[in-house]
């Protein structure tokens, strides 16, 4: 079975969609009306920006979100049995698999990216990575302090990231280091992603998601919030509301869909990161980057 995987924030780069703009009619149709509907020329951003300039939230959630929809509707043999997308990735899998459209995909991201960086100005917050230590051990350390600082991405086996208010965050880093972690590292983020520091954006979310209409898709998504595979439209919204002050559950999501027959994984996006960390998740299964 074939499993198509959506990559998040930070797998941007300049350039991105160049070459699907030039070189395909409906890749170029899709950008354009994505410039209507966000009412700025992103394109001009992706293809040409500064690294800086793609890394205002409002600009790289949407520049992922398009690149990775834009290039699975331009692939010949996309015939996904099941998909899953690294946080924002999985508004990409759910345009990809026909839960929603191409314009209400696109305006959602685009309200996420701007609620989560309202969210991010009223606390300082930030986010973590700790390497080489057990699950169990990285969620104790963050129960004991005090201060909000919760495991936010279960990336791949010895790979999580930690996400809250600066302070607790730096404690905790300190603590996973004494515990023996290998590295325990501040990340260049603009703040606490996948905490209960995006509660403001996760209610705003929330508004625009109950309006949206979502079509039972052509095939099951994984979500980041239950690391099952869902078909029905309200669990969907559901689970696409708690996604922002919940962990993303990627290691749990890439075991569940092997469990489930998934035999070849598909990176559909800007960046490899998903494809290494499916491949440290289980080695025996195929991978590829469309």
């Amino acid at each position: 079975m074939k499993a198509y995987v959506f990559p998040g924030q930070g797998a941007q780069f300049t350039g991105m969609g160049k070459d699907l703009y030039e070189n395909s009619a409906l890749a170029k149709e899709l950008f354009e009306k994505a410039n209507e509907i966000l009412g700025f020329r992103i394109t001009d951003i992706m293809f040409e920006g500064t690294a800086e300039e793609l890394k205002e939230t409002k600009v790289t959630q949407p520049a992922v979100f398009l690149h990775s929809v834009i290039l699975a509707k331009t692939l010949t043999d996309f015939k996904p049995d099941m998909v899953a997308g690294h946080s924002l990735g999985e508004f990409s899998a759910l345009v990809a698999n026909g839960a929603l459209s191409f314009e209400d995909g696109l305006q959602l991201v685009s309200k996420r990216a701007l609620a989560m960086q309202k969210a991010c100005e009223i606390t300082p917050s930030t986010m973590a990575a700790v390497l080489n230590l057990d699950d169990k051990i990285v969620e104790d350390i963050c129960a004991s302090i005090d201060g909000v600082v919760v495991a936010a991405n279960y990336n791949c086996p010895g790979q999580l990231v930690i996400s809250g208010e600066y302070k607790a965050v730096e404690l905790a880093c300190e603590k996973m280091k004494e515990a023996g972690a290998k590295r325990a590292l501040i990340l260049p983020v603009g703040g606490a992603f996948h905490s209960p520091m995006m509660e403001p954006a996760r209610e705003e979310l929330a508004a625009a998601i109950e309006m949206t209409h979502f079509s039972t898709p052509v095939c099951p998504v994984y979500q980041n919030v239950t690391a099952n595979a869902v078909s029905n439209p309200e669990e969907i919204k559901k689970n696409l509301i708690i996604q922002l002050t919940a962990p993303v559950k990627w290691t749990q999501s890439v075991q569940q869909m092997i469990a489930d027959g998934a035999t070849s994984f598909t990176e559909v996006g800007p960046g490899k990161v998903l494809v290494g960390l499916v491949n440290k998740i289980n080695k025996e299964v195929e991978t590829v980057s469309a």
